[in-house]
């Protein structure tokens, strides 16, 4: 279809089956054309000569297309994030050894380990802004583990906030497993354009490599 610049497509079938339905249905969802499953059947009036009725089966509709829109977003999503980590690691690599075994991924986020089970230093990004975090959990059954750990590294909040530059925002996150220990980026995220990408990429790995050297020190003295 796309090699004529067609826009409709049209399948007429005797019997149709379930299969046929599925596929149209499908097909509406995933691309850009109008796909429509028609029935047709042989019908005779008195004396007149036979005469094709057609009858429509299933086509695009507002929940297709909107089914349709939302997984092409989501793949146009995890393209651009792919792209936008391998940028950043690419970039990394020649600042610091922290992400070098990591592949780009196409989720929000990507990280390696600190030191400690259950501890990674993260990069996130979202669509307009992005941060860096050490993220802590232990998995299953971690609860009580984790916020033992925030709350021993919370008491070097002062030191490890003075060797990182700035204040952190520190996230026990009461109620949930996991903790995290995090620094906001406002440059830009992945759905800026891709120019700005430069210094979101920057702006991401300095504060990454200050954020390792200032916990360094604190998670090798973790009593776990």
């Amino acid at each position: 279809m796309v090699a004529i610049g067609a826009k409709t497509a049209i399948w007429i079938v005797a019997d149709p089956r379930p299969e046929h339905v599925n596929a149209i249905t499908w097909l509406n969802e995933s691309a850009s054309a109008a796909f429509y499953l028609l029935k047709i059947e042989g019908i005779k009036i008195g004396d007149s000569p036979p005469a094709p009725l057609l009858t429509l089966i299933v086509g695009p509709s507002e929940e297709t297309i909107e089914v349709g829109a939302t997984k092409k977003d989501l793949a146009e999503r995890y393209i651009i994030r792919e792209k936008f980590w391998a940028q950043l690691l690419a970039k990394a690599k020649e600042k610091t050894k922290l992400h070098a075994g990591i592949s780009p991924s196409q989720h929000g986020w990507i990280g390696t380990g600190a030191g400690r089970r259950g501890l990674a230093f993260n990069y996130v990004v979202r669509q307009h802004d992005a941060n860096v975090e050490l993220y802590i959990d232990r998995g299953d059954e971690s609860d009580a583990e984790n916020k033992r750990i925030f709350d021993d590294l919370a008491k070097s909040k002062k030191e490890i906030e003075s060797a990182f530059g700035s204040i952190l925002e520190w996230q026990r996150l009461d109620g949930k497993r996991a903790c995290r220990i995090k620094k906001q980026i406002e440059v830009g995220g992945y759905r800026d354009d891709a120019p700005r990408w430069s210094a979101v990429h920057d702006a991401m790995i300095d504060t990454m490599i200050r954020l390792e050297k200032a916990f360094r020190p604190h998670i090798a003295k973790l009593d776990v």
